[in-house]
């Protein structure tokens, strides 16, 4: 039996559903002006797109989407904020007031990025059903044929990310620490 667009399946409505409080937790973390608070709904977001894929039957990317972002990458962040002394509460410089050329720019890259994903697949169809595309052999390979050098490079990325907020928060204790001293 052909299910057509009107006549969604309960997992379409659960995908739907996950997307808008996904997309919800997403917009939360990028307009809150407490930074914890903004890495903990970042959390809420990067869960969502884990069910996401899991709904999408790639497994194996629903799992490595907890272990890396969820995980690693929102624990480095609240080390990096911890580290750099960054305030718990609400802050004034977490605000800019170029809200509106940031929405510009967000919704610039959102149409692009649909257009981009749009034209390159209109002509494709991928069948989910009995299919092995979350599998984590056909994952792997890919993974280890075309994306290896953007991977390294992105775990390279984090690493000096973590060792400036390392040296940061060591420049500013020695500041303070010169200065209580005279």
């Amino acid at each position: 039996m052909s299910h057509g667009f009107l006549s969604p399946t309960g997992v379409e409505i659960t995908f739907i559903l996950v997307g808008v409080v996904t997309l919800g937790a997403a917009v939360v973390s990028v307009t809150t002006r407490q930074l914890v608070h903004a890495a903990l709904w970042l959390v809420v977001a990067l869960g969502g797109l884990a069910v996401e894929y899991l709904l999408l039957t790639a497994e194996f990317i629903a799992w490595v989407q907890v272990l890396i972002y969820v995980g690693s990458v929102v624990v480095l962040l609240l080390f990096g904020l911890m580290l750099t002394r960054a305030p718990i509460g609400r802050s004034p410089d977490a605000d800019s007031g170029n809200r509106g050329v940031a929405l510009g720019v967000a919704v610039a890259a959102a149409v692009a990025l649909v257009w981009v994903v749009v034209d390159a697949f209109r002509t494709t169809w991928i069948e989910l059903d009995g299919a092995s595309a979350g599998t984590t052999e056909v994952t792997g390979a890919s993974l280890f044929q075309h994306w290896v050098l953007p991977f390294e490079a992105l775990s390279v990325l984090l690493l000096a990310a973590l060792v400036g907020a390392i040296v940061l928060s060591r420049k500013r204790n020695a500041d303070s620490g010169e200065g209580g001293e005279r």
